[in-house]
């Protein structure tokens, strides 16, 4: 037996700085140096690219062109720094694991029931997307070859059926995830326009996908291409009709018994490295196996849990190392410094023609008009990762020489950044609301249908709703149509959870585990849709709105302004409690109730919700305060569009003013010279809410015996408590009052100052307040088309618009 002593060369690697030559030349050093340049400049130039509304791919993308250009400014030291020889293989490997798991992520996010029950227009959206461009690109691609101006420093490549193929997949590919982001980004998303586009949009990246499987392996591999396709589609054919049966039985069950956690995470995490490598060693691309792996997996709460764990890691750390590697690769001095330079750009515009002519044949076809076509169009243009997984396969492979790759991928970068401003530039939905008719329930003729938005968070809220809608009159002569707006906050990977709530959720038991969001949908649109069917002159829809709080009122918008609604109705940020009183549900409700408040295209009313849905049918008791000024008004209109009903006893009670309380505040006169005080002085104001209240009289409490109408008379800011008090005795089970803005009363304007909910107004607040210990529920409403409220330190609480009350007067002469 050898016992001799056996020695090893090895070099060992120190870690400790102070102990070794330079750490900066060690792999993990360098790795971790290029992995902080990008994520840092990336969220740099994505706070900069914001006001624009530009994808975080485009950040990526900059942030690597951005040391590029100090490498062509003369700074090379600062390139090889951060991308020294010895550290491009590690990244590169790192960019291949993060855009393999932003496939497995895009195939998660995408909504099967959508794709297999597509629409027809979005079908032909889509395929028209993949025709045009196959049958323009050959043509663009010959007419840039015979203009680009051949140098000794870069040639065209020499193989050009491979060039053609790429060149021609390029501008047919779609990126959902990024169509989505921007119509979300724009406040399109929840429009006639947002909701074709996303689902054409859904529809064209898995016919990208689709593509990508069948053709990029020919560009590859040669001749034997054929036998990887074959192979590969046996795969997908196995994973979906073979693994996927026995995944997802396994899945719904651990699901169900939430026995998910980190640990057993993993297993999922390999799954999609096995997935990858299989499709990768059958020669057609790793990013295949992960896209498919995502798409077999169920959805609902366990895509929502993968995702919310996934997303960070994959789609936010690992998948910026590739797209900047993309932008590193972007030499556009190569483009500038030809001779035919100007051919060449118009090459690149050339580029975003066809998808644009495809959708705008296809729109006009379907009778839409053409400036929703163009918009389509381009929203259909936008380019997402798997046009820049293509081009970056055609430069490892050298398919395409570098000015090629450098003319697509500026075509595909322009198709994505013009999108968004040029979208933004010919729509600017804000700003097209001061142009339509008064929409307040007023001006609503009584044989007109009344268009109602109730807006909700919860099942809770619903309820509510469906009761106080349920209080109006409603005939065939004068119907409702309710559009019930579920508000979901936009958290985590926004794509996965818009194409989450894109459309109805089965409601077949252990199908999929939903989502809380899915779950909360599903029963809100059951208690709106009882509602509906128990009434034949009632139509109900209902939709959602997936969107960040912050900004949420701009979608609520555009949805009322899509549907021409004349009342929204949102939720007080508080709900009441077994004891009976008022706590916060989410303090963040009130902030949405006071920004759509601010700029509404129609009225709003804010309902309290004292458990109004326990209140009886036939046994339904309505108090409305009058006190005067448009708020007033419109409640009013509110009240009597409830008359009639045979469960409702209706009270209207004017308080009038008197001495200390009727005492004109001047001061609003001076500042505010907009929408109320340019045309109409206080007595004007008292004339006009004299002769509704004497038509109402006239036609309602005259013919109705179930309605009656009182009068209080208020000489100080003290009756006003004392009346409210008064009331409250004789018992209701709903009030309704004005919110009060556009008072020019200097009393009242001093009460308001103490409020703790100015969205109420005065009296709202009041009824609503924990002192004055009411038990009944209350709507309180603001008229559209007086500059809103204005929530801050200023005194009277209005806002003035001069140009909108010009053009709304104009419109009511």
């Amino acid at each position: 037996m050898d016992s001799g002593v056996k020695c090893f060369v090895v070099s060992p690697s120190n870690s400790q700085f102070w102990q070794t030559e330079n750490i900066l030349n060690s792999k993990l050093a360098i790795l971790s140096v290029q992995i902080g340049y990008v994520v840092l400049f990336s969220r740099l130039f994505y706070f900069i690219l914001k006001p624009l509304h530009q994808p975080r791919l485009i950040a990526d993308i900059c942030a690597g062109f951005l040391l590029r250009a100090t490498l062509l400014a003369g700074f090379p030291q600062i390139y090889k720094f951060i991308y020294p020889m010895n550290g491009v293989f590690n990244v590169e490997v790192l960019c291949t694991i993060g855009i393999i798991f932003y496939a497995f992520l895009s195939g998660l996010e995408m909504n099967l029931n959508t794709i297999l029950h597509v629409q027809k227009k979005a079908a032909s959206i889509a395929v028209a997307g993949i025709i045009f461009p196959m049958v323009m690109a050959p043509g663009l691609y010959a007419l840039y070859r015979k203009f680009h101006v051949i140098s000794d420093l870069y040639s065209l490549e020499g193989s050009t059926v491979q060039a053609y193929l790429f060149w021609t997949l390029v501008l047919t590919v779609t990126g959902f995830p990024v169509i989505a982001h921007t119509l979300s980004e724009l406040k399109l998303l929840y429009t006639g326009l947002g909701k074709a586009a996303l689902i054409a949009g859904m529809i064209s990246d898995t016919y990208s996908w689709i593509l990508f499987t069948l053709l990029v392996p020919f560009t590859i591999n040669g001749p034997r291409a054929i036998y990887s396709v074959l192979s590969t589609m046996l795969f997908i054919v196995f994973l979906v009709f073979v693994l996927r049966p026995i995944i997802v039985r396994f899945i719904d069950r651990k699901t169900d018994k939430d026995e998910w956690d980190y640990d057993q995470l993993l297993f999922v995490i390999m799954g999609v490295v096995a997935c990858s490598y299989i499709t990768d060693i059958l020669g057609t691309h790793g990013i295949v196996g992960g896209f498919v792996f995502g798409l077999i997996l169920p959805h609902g709460r366990f895509a929502d849990l993968v995702i919310s764990v996934a997303d960070d890691f994959g789609g936010g750390f690992l998948a910026p190392l590739f797209f900047a590697g993309s932008g590193l690769r972007l030499g556009l001095p190569i483009i500038i410094n030809q001779a035919n330079w100007p051919m060449t750009l118009l090459i690149v515009l050339l580029l975003c023609v066809p998808k644009i002519l495809s959708t705008l044949f296809v729109t006009s076809f379907f009778g839409m008009r053409t400036r929703d076509g163009l918009a389509l169009g381009l929203l259909q243009n936008t380019k997402g990762a798997i046009a820049l997984i293509m081009l970056n396969i055609s430069w490892d492979r050298k398919i395409v020489s570098v000015p090629t790759f450098t003319v697509l991928l500026s075509g595909v970068l322009l198709m994505t950044v013009i999108v968004s401003p040029v979208i933004d530039l010919v729509f600017k939905p804000r700003k097209r609301f001061e142009q339509n008719k008064l929409k307040t329930v007023q001006k609503l003729r009584a044989d007109s249908e009344l268009r109602i938005m109730a807006c909700v968070h919860n099942t809770r809220h619903a309820s509510g709703m469906v009761k106080i809608i349920e209080s109006f009159n409603t005939t065939r002569v004068s119907p409702i149509h309710v559009v019930a707006l579920y508000l979901v906050e936009l958290t985590g990977r926004g794509a996965a959870l818009v194409a989450a709530h894109m459309h109805k959720i089965s409601s077949h038991p252990g199908e999929q585990n939903l989502t809380r969001t899915q779950a909360e949908l599903e029963s809100i649109t059951n208690t709106f849709e009882a509602f509906g069917q128990s009434y034949d002159a009632v139509r109900v829809e209902t939709s959602n709105v997936v969107s960040d709080y912050a900004t949420i009122h701009e979608d609520i918008y555009n949805a009322a302004n899509e549907i021409g609604t004349s009342l929204i109705v949102l939720p007080f940020h508080k709900h009441q409690t077994s004891e009976g009183a008022l706590e916060t549900t989410n303090v963040l409700y009130k902030d949405i109730n006071q920004n759509v408040m601010q700029g509404a295209p129609c009225s709003v009313g804010i309902f309290v919700d004292r458990d109004l849905g326990s209140v009886s049918k036939m046994n339904m008791r309505v108090i409305m305060i009058f006190v005067g000024g448009p708020d007033d008004r419109e409640a009013l209109a509110v009240t009597w569009r409830m008359a009639g009903h045979t469960g409702i006893k209706l009270s209207v009670v004017r308080i009038l003013l008197f001495d200390e309380v009727a005492e004109v505040d001047t001061s609003v006169q001076d500042d505010a010279r907009g929408m109320l005080s340019s045309v109409m002085d206080n007595e004007k104001q008292k004339e006009v809410d004299d002769k509704y209240i004497n038509s109402f009289r006239l036609k309602a409490v005259n013919n109705d015996d179930s309605i009656s109408y009182s009068e209080f008379d208020a000489h100080t800011g003290e009756d006003i408590p004392k009346i409210l008090n008064e009331l409250e005795k004789t018992g209701c089970d709903l009030y309704i009052v004005g919110q009060g803005n556009c008072r020019n009363s200097k009393v009242l304007s001093r009460l308001l100052e103490w409020c703790d909910c100015l969205e109420l107004g005065l009296i709202g607040d009041m009824l609503a307040s924990t002192t004055f210990g009411s038990r009944s529920s209350l709507l309180v409403v603001q008229q559209y088309g007086y500059g809103g409220m204005v929530f801050g330190k200023q005194e009277n609480h209005k806002a003035t618009n001069n140009e909108g009350f010009k053009q709304l007067v104009v419109k009511t002469e």
